[in-house]
């Protein structure tokens, strides 16, 4: 496939060179090769479908939620992060304050998204630089970083990816002022009718504002943000279901190559991979989808056939165990209102019948139960 210049590297006063973009999108236009079109004729097919079956849930918000926790610890995970999306669940259950930073980092980047999700249906907000700003101000104020980050703020400064310093980095974005002048041109595309494919716009979009990389951290997470607000708020997507993080860190280290190879004028190796994943995730939620509502009515009969007062007591919290997989008996008694006795007897009904199990066996105080099929369902080859 031709290369496409998209921009050069420049040497800098002090010594190092510098990416230097051209205006976005090319001005000669993009011509995408037909196995590319075809690729994004069966990702928008496979997003329509998804976006069908997900509409048939009804929980959908509880299947959005533990989506957007996978997506969350997938994310920070391809920026260092150990903990993991069972983590962030059990963290969610804690009344302490003490939680380990790895986990903080999800629970800033579920924040994050939260946010942002707030901002477009509320408020009617634009996929801008101020929304992207606002999404990074919530994801890093008070978070780890591996440096100052000024939360919210595009930097004053000069950055770099690898290396110690400019002269040795594997990578040096835009300068200052370069970097302005980028974002507009970014922010102008993300609004322009023109002729390029939705899904391809979205991949674009994303690898465009990792070359700019406008933050002094955080850059990654909220970038991979921006693919699924964008397909959202052009009404691609009925609902934000559609997250691409578990695909790059899957493929980590080719993820980073291809968005190398988009700045090195390798756009349409970048959008190849771009459009894998998106087939690839939106297959697996599909797929997410209908083991959810297999178990769902496979585990409705089984509280049914408790008998009817048994049931009524059992039902509440099989509801929101979709929302929270994990739970203990302080917060069951919290959903439902029951006594401590009466909420252990429903956990009990529940573990007898295969729904719920101890979290730790050997624990004999404050022990937390699993609905281990429904949670292993989102989690996959991640235990």
């Amino acid at each position: 496939m031709k290369a496409v210049e998209i921009g050069i590297f420049k040497k800098q006063p002090k010594g190092f060179s510098a990416f230097i973009p051209h205006p976005f999108p090319p001005k000669n236009g993009l011509a995408f090769s037909s196995n590319i079109l075809i690729k994004n004729e069966t990702a928008t097919r496979l997003i329509g479908k998804l976006d069908g079956v997900t509409k048939r849930l009804p929980d959908v918000d509880f299947f959005l939620l533990m989506y957007l926790r996978k997506d969350a610890a997938s994310s920070s995970q391809i920026e260092g992060t150990m903990a993991n999306m069972v983590d962030a669940i059990e963290a969610e259950v804690q009344t302490n304050a003490d939680i380990p930073e790895d986990v903080d980092d999800i629970l800033h980047y579920i924040q994050a998204v939260n946010y942002g999700m707030t901002r477009v249906i509320e408020d009617n907000f634009p996929i801008t630089l101020r929304f992207i700003r606002e999404l990074h101000e919530k994801l890093m104020d008070k978070a780890r970083a591996t440096h100052f980050s000024d939360p919210g703020e595009f930097r004053s400064s000069q950055n770099w990816i690898g290396g110690t310093r400019p002269d040795n980095a594997r990578f040096v974005p835009p300068p200052v002022a370069e970097m302005h002048s980028a974002l507009s041109d970014l922010e102008i595309f993300l609004h322009a009718e023109n002729s390029i494919p939705t899904v391809i716009k979205a991949g674009l979009i994303h690898a465009q504002f990792e070359t700019i990389h406008p933050f002094l951290d955080g850059n990654g997470r909220t970038g991979r943000m921006l693919i699924t607000f964008y397909l959202w708020k052009v009404d691609f997507l009925e609902y934000p279901v559609l997250f691409l993080s578990s695909y790059f860190k899957k493929h980590q280290d080719l993820y980073y190559e291809k968005l190398s190879s988009y700045h090195n004028g390798r756009v349409f190796e970048w959008i190849d991979f771009f459009l894998d994943g998106v087939i690839e995730i939106a297959h697996e939620a599909i797929d997410i989808v209908d083991k959810i509502t297999k178990l769902r009515e496979k585990d409705m009969q089984k509280i049914q056939m408790l008998g009817k007062r048994a049931a009524e007591s059992a039902m509440p919290v099989l509801q929101e165990l979709y929302k929270q997989p994990i739970a203990n008996n302080a917060l069951i008694q919290k959903w439902t209102g029951y006594t401590r006795a009466g909420t252990q007897s429903v956990i009990d009904r529940l573990i007898e019948i295969e729904i719920l199990t101890p979290k730790d066996k050997d624990k004999k105080y404050g022990q937390s139960y699993v609905y281990r099929e429904y949670l292993d369902i989102f989690i996959g080859d991640e235990k």
